[in-house]
């Protein structure tokens, strides 16, 4: 698993147990016992002090053949050198005079510790810490910067339990009444979702999922990357954000970024000054200038050509920039969204795009889920696009039982944008106001999008993929009872959904794997081979 891949799914773990429905206590231990395996580490512990009305709150990892870190006290001086600076790394405790006095630190060996505040009801009071082994040489900025992010998350966790828990409720009651909403709802029209999730329709477990990820994104200003295939709605997902932002009511700006030469892009973001180039009769303010306050949304940051790349970085950095042809330095306060299809990791590997500028628009990503994973959307983003292509076209089509049969088998390698295509193509061309399975242009195999997309063929009046050499096939694709080769990019969210199914299916059937090949209607040979491929080790969990 490539490292990006792993991080991505590190940070779903941490997230899983966080919002477990369960009591804060286990929560909380589960999720430090969850953090020190992500981050190899020995042992450590959350500590939340009491306030008004609130117990204290502590959380230890449970380290077996070793003392628990509940046995350990961090010292006064080492508490307020972290609430002070929000983050402490101390590479070797037996030599650092903030733990000097701390008996239980001693003998334990060279060991270094790291953690972080946490900040829970806007006060910051609490810590997240965790001891490993010392290493020569080792760079601890990683892992703290990591501990930062993951103790953000726990604050978060533990202002929502204490909210649920004022109005006389549990999170498990709280999740549950939400799931029954969610059931409600399910059974209103189509623009009613539209309404409701601005813009983003469905109800599948992976929308929701990245749904909720994306709005407790938009509480930060912190950069996202949103990642995906085409078509799989990062747009719309960058308004979420926005929309869901303390900067709602600032501009929305978006700019997709396609093969521009360096100058072009660099007056389109930054602007220019009067005179600067031929053709310049007037002085222009650029994209990130417009977006001051608000947010801008970069779309296909991958394609942008290498030398603009540095000048990007130092606007991201420093939040500053010159328009062309221009002598004054202007700063801008913007949230960034950056957004792409392309396999970032290769085009650093192949010296196409930077790589310290990768890591800083890379920090917290958000993988859309494809069509083809968002199990029962299929029907309800095609009602939807049939209710706008009745309302523009004052017509009142509807689709059969049939038709909306036959769109669930298909597989949309385009996604949401192909399915949109196929819904306005059909309904231009229906002869009656009820749309069956044979106005379709797969049934005459007219199909022509799918000929864009190479393994995609018509077979049976719906389309199946097959995988690329050097691809793992989709999910819900046809496989042959053989190991799958090495995912390439398409794979990223396919194997992290795919992951978590294949852990759901074990953990219904008792960590039996011939029961869980049942669930998942796989063979045994097939179940043994997804879990090597994700890492899944059987008897650790």
């Amino acid at each position: 698993m490539r490292k990006q891949d792993k991080r991505s799914a590190e940070i779903y773990s941490i997230s899983k147990a966080l919002f477990a429905p369960t009591r804060l206590e286990i929560t909380l231990n589960n999720f430090v016992n969850t953090l020190s395996l992500v981050l190899r580490m020995r042992r450590g512990g959350l500590e939340i002090p009491a306030s008004e009305g609130e117990k204290k709150i502590t959380a230890a990892t449970r380290n077996s053949g070793s003392p628990s870190a509940a046995h350990y006290t961090v010292p006064k001086a080492a508490i307020d050198r972290i609430m002070t600076a929000g983050r402490l790394v101390v590479p070797d405790v037996c030599n650092s005079e903030l733990f000097k006095d701390q008996i239980k630190w001693h003998g334990i060996g060279p060991t270094a510790f790291i953690a972080a505040a946490v900040e829970v009801d806007h006060e910051t009071g609490g810590m997240l810490w965790f001891e490993r082994a010392k290493e020569s040489g080792y760079d601890y900025e990683e892992d703290v910067h990591f501990l930062s992010m993951a103790a953000d998350l726990a604050g978060r966790a533990i202002r929502l339990h204490r909210t649920i828990s004022g109005r006389g409720r549990t999170f498990a009651e709280e999740q549950e009444e939400q799931q029954n909403s969610r059931d409600e709802q399910s059974q209103s029209s189509a623009r009613q979702r539209l309404l409701k999730n601005d813009g983003i329709i469905g109800e599948s477990t992976a929308l929701m999922a990245a749904v909720d990820t994306a709005k407790v994104m938009a509480e930060t200003n912190s950069i996202v990357l949103l990642r995906g295939e085409t078509g799989t709605g990062k747009e719309c997902f960058a308004k979420l954000i926005h929309q869901h932002s303390t900067r709602q009511k600032k501009p929305f700006i978006k700019f997709n970024c396609p093969a521009l030469s360096e100058s072009l892009l660099e007056s389109e973001l930054f602007g220019h000054e009067k005179g600067a180039f031929t053709g310049a009769i007037a002085q222009r303010v650029g994209r990130f200038e417009s977006a001051n306050g608000g947010t801008l949304l970069l779309d296909e940051i991958g394609e942008i050509p290498p030398a603009f790349q540095a000048k990007l970085l130092r606007v991201i950095q420093e939040g500053e920039f010159e328009r062309v042809g221009g002598t004054k330095t202007l700063k801008v306060d913007v949230r960034l969204i950056f957004a792409t299809n392309k396999d970032l990791e290769m085009a650093v590997q192949n010296g196409e795009f930077r790589e310290d500028l990768y890591y800083r628009i890379s920090g917290v990503p958000l993988i859309l889920p494809p069509l083809r994973h968002r199990d029962g959307d299929i029907p309800l983003l095609a009602r939807a696009f049939l209710q706008r292509f009745n309302e523009e076209n004052g017509r009142d089509l509807h689709f059969a039982p049939s038709a909306l049969d036959h769109l669930s088998k298909c597989k949309f390698p385009g996604n949401v944008r192909e399915l949109e295509n196929c819904v306005r193509r059909t309904a231009t061309l229906a002869r009656s106001k009820t749309i069956t399975s044979s106005d379709f242009a797969c049934q005459t195999d007219q199909c022509f999008s799918s000929r864009l997309w190479k393994g995609v063929h018509c077979s049976h009046g719906h389309i199946e993929i097959d995988a690329p050499a050097g691809t793992t096939p989709l999910l819900g694709a046809p496989t042959n009872d053989v190991p799958p080769k090495e995912p390439g990019s398409a794979g990223v969210a396919s194997n992290l959904i795919e992951r978590d199914r294949l852990i759901s299916a074990l953990e219904e059937a008792g960590w039996n794997q011939a029961k869980a090949a049942r669930i998942l209607k796989k063979t045994p040979r097939q179940v043994g081979y997804a879990l090597r491929r994700h890492g899944v080790d059987v008897r650790k969990l």
